[in-house]
């Protein structure tokens, strides 16, 4: 059900752009950034499901907890990167909205280096073993 609101508040936020672009362009922007939040409320609440998610399978996998934390740090990074550069690409800044996405891309890296070494060195193990 919920997708069939976040459907309707996207369609009516982009008819709503629509028809205000011919009369006061400010305010089409407006109105798309704020369905855009408006979805992306939505959207923090499927997140707060997935973190719980992640949380209950770190009791029960013998993984580190900080590395499923990393993953929920790299999802983050994912939706907010993207959801912003988004908006500047609707306003028409796309060099601001490459560069977000960059950075995104650059934290992710950052983010996932540990978990890499951990990969490599469990590869390392059973190769030498």
């Amino acid at each position: 059900m919920d997708v069939m609101k976040i459907g309707m508040i996207g369609i009516a936020g982009v008819f709503l752009s629509i028809l205000l672009k011919e009369v006061k362009p400010a305010f089409s922007i407006l109105i798309s950034i704020t369905a855009c939040i408006i979805i992306f409320f939505f959207l923090t609440e499927k997140l707060w499901y997935l973190a719980d998610t992640f949380q209950s399978l770190g009791e029960y996998l013998t993984i580190q907890s900080s590395y499923l934390k990393s993953l929920l740090k790299i999802l983050g990074i994912t939706y907010l990167a993207d959801f912003a550069a988004n908006i500047c690409k609707d306003a028409g800044y796309r060099a601001v909205a490459g560069q977000i996405e960059i950075f995104g891309k650059l934290s992710i890296l950052a983010l996932s280096t540990p978990i890499l070494a951990a990969i490599l060195e469990t590869v390392q193990k059973f190769v030498i073993a």
